[in-house]
């Protein structure tokens, strides 16, 4: 099994760290990873993408120009990604200020209202986890408990109280996730 993944959004959504959260979950599971970010200048508002490949043999370059998957998290991702998902590929992706949905029939298209989702229980930061929620429940490439030990990996000590609400945010993300299209 391999997964290629790019996850794309705005500097400040949690692109980067959803990505290393995932690539320390694979780690967990004794599975080959790689984590290669990409961000502009000036991070916070500016777009940013993370390529994350995990699989059970080794891995030969973490550069991909197609992905299995893309979690999208503004127009200019999508307008930037979406053509990029293989064919029988998923796109995950937030609405919420995207103005072209996605449209492709050749690929499965989840929906996951994570800012909605993420503003009712109080607190936006736990947004991204919303959006990895969703994500593993189309696509369980890695086990709740991995990614636990994930976020107390990638989290500093200092916010370990914290990881009981993003479990939440993950597990409400996975009950929220909407199908738009099946391949």
């Amino acid at each position: 099994m391999t997964e290629e993944i790019i996850i794309a959004g705005f500097g400040g959504q949690g692109v980067l760290s959803m990505g290393k959260i995932l690539a320390y979950s694979g780690i967990m599971q004794d599975q080959e990873v790689s984590w290669m970010p990409s961000y502009g200048p000036e991070m916070r508002g500016g777009t940013a993408n993370v390529t994350v490949i995990v699989s059970d043999e080794r891995i030969s370059s973490p550069v991909l120009n197609e992905f299995d998957t893309a979690i999208i998290l503004n127009q200019q991702s999508m307008d930037k990604f979406e053509s990029a998902v293989k064919k029988g590929g998923t796109l995950v992706y937030d609405p919420n200020g995207i103005t072209h949905h996605p449209e492709r029939k050749d690929i499965n298209i989840y929906s996951i209202e994570a800012a909605k989702k993420a503003s009712e229980m109080g607190n936006t930061k736990i947004f991204n986890m919303v959006v990895l929620g969703a994500y593993l429940k189309v696509k369980p490439i890695v086990k709740i408990e991995n990614v636990i030990l994930g976020l107390k990996k990638s989290l500093p000590a200092r916010y370990h109280s914290l990881i009981a609400l993003n479990k939440d945010a993950i597990t409400m993300g996975m009950d929220a996730v909407k199908e738009i299209n099946k391949a």
